[in-house]
């Protein structure tokens, strides 16, 4: 069951009601620049640059002296 225009009008005339409008636009505010910057966290992980990262070693590389 999905909510109709008018639920969502009700929903967001009570949400003004206990918020008030410049509430409700810091909250919209915060909530896009979160979302922003998760996306660019997402991105920036994928763009890092593989010589950065360590290589896994097989072991030799301070093979001891017999």
């Amino acid at each position: 069951m999905r909510p109709g225009l008018t639920e969502i009008l009700i929903i967001l005339g009570i949400a003004i009601l206990l918020f008030g409008a410049g509430r409700l636009a810091d909250i919209g505010k915060g909530l896009g620049e979160g979302i922003r910057n998760f996306k660019k966290g997402l991105k920036d992980d994928d763009d890092d640059d593989p010589e950065a990262l360590p290589e896994a070693s097989d072991g030799d590389e301070n093979p001891k002296e017999a």
